[in-house]
């Protein structure tokens, strides 16, 4: 593992910090990157290259401190780990973050620095967008560096992908809770409706779903109603009166506080790390709420950007997005069969598939 310090200007951090919030982390690979010229501060976190390079991408957040930073990195790129084996994908899990507003520090000279960062590590990991980042973006990243996926040169935007699969994941989830009917009739609430979100909504609607949103952007919501005038909006979905609660924004929404006041029978959205913890998915079955894993349902848009690596068609990525919700399928159907958990399930599907990996140099990885 390698670490640097954390940038001196930062006096929030301390050279301790880093250390304390690794922890016990299974990370092969952490990087601290710093670019004067630009003002960029970042980190790169490679979780696990067992199957594949690393993938993921770039988040560009306003953190309150690099510490914060970590953590969340740490966190994501795990994820990814998770994420691309219960695809089946032959990709690590790795995800990058980079500090600041980006309204207000984004640059194209700050991306093509970022991307020289990305470069150094010779693909042991491919960025793709996030949460602040876009494929125009990327554009920039790639000047700097080959091993970046989802540009405006690439495969583009992946957030219909991303939202195509969770909505193949909810209708799954759908039937096998209220029959063959699925998602028709069924009311859902979509939390936040971006570049995500919006393309779920199209998508429920299509389905004969009714769809009530949140969103905290005005902008956002303006836009929503202009294409879909029906579409109810709260200031809150999460205690809605839904049959489904769709997270499809930042993620710990679910929490031993928010729980209780969940009135869907089921939980199905974009956003990573829904659960604040782990006893969350506990409190969730004992309400009776069945709840799709969120690495599984929300990578669509993964496997649209890695297509580029193998240089798949169209039609093969929307196919193998669409198989998500087969996978759905068989592991609701093996939780309630066993009795585990739904996440317990998806967590020993990526196990096995990492365990049956053949051995590899994960330094050329």
């Amino acid at each position: 593992m390698t670490i640097a310090p954390p940038a001196p200007h930062d006096t929030r951090a301390t050279a301790a910090d880093p250390v304390d919030v690794l922890g016990s982390s299974a990370h092969e690979q952490v990087i601290f990157c710093r670019d004067e010229a630009t003002g960029l501060r970042a980190i790169i976190a490679i979780h696990d290259t067992t199957l594949g390079p690393a993938l993921g991408g770039t988040r560009f957040y306003p953190y309150g401190s690099e510490r914060e930073a970590l953590a969340d990195v740490l966190r994501l790129s795990e994820g990814m780990t998770s994420k691309a084996a219960a695809a089946g994908l032959e990709l690590g899990g790795g995800k990058a973050v980079i500090i600041g507003d980006p309204a207000t520090l984004k640059t194209p000279d700050l991306m093509r620095a970022y991307g020289r960062f990305v470069d150094s590590l010779s693909g042991r990991y491919f960025t793709a967008a996030d949460v602040g980042t876009t494929a125009g973006d990327l554009d920039h990243v790639g000047e700097s560096t080959e091993y970046v996926v989802g540009s405006n040169r690439g495969s583009g935007d992946s957030g219909f992908s991303t939202a195509y699969g969770v909505f193949c994941s909810m209708r799954a989830a759908a039937e096998h809770l209220w029959g063959a009917a699925g998602l028709a009739g069924r009311h859902v609430g979509v939390e936040g409706v971006g570049k995500v979100g919006s393309h779920l909504v199209e998508l429920l609607l299509d389905a004969g779903a009714q769809v009530t949103v949140a969103d905290p952007s005005a902008t956002s919501i303006d836009r929503l109603r202009q294409a879909h005038p029906g579409v109810a909006v709260r200031s809150s979905v999460l205690d809605a009166d839904v049959d489904v609660y769709a997270p499809c924004a930042l993620g710990a929404t679910l929490t031993p506080a928010t729980v209780p006041q969940l009135k869907a029978a089921l939980v199905c959205g974009a956003a990573n790390n829904q659960l604040l913890d782990s006893s969350v998915a506990t409190l969730l079955r004992e309400r009776g709420i069945t709840w799709v894993p969120d690495f599984v349902a929300n990578a669509g848009g993964l496997i649209q950007v890695a297509s580029e690596i193998w240089e798949h068609t169209p039609e093969q990525v929307r196919a193998r997005i669409a198989a998500i919700g087969t996978t759905v399928r068989d592991i609701l159907d093996r939780a309630q069969t066993i009795g585990e958990l739904p996440g317990d399930v998806a967590d020993t599907i990526v196990q096995e598939r990492v365990d049956a990996a053949p051995a590899r140099d994960r330094r050329d990885a």
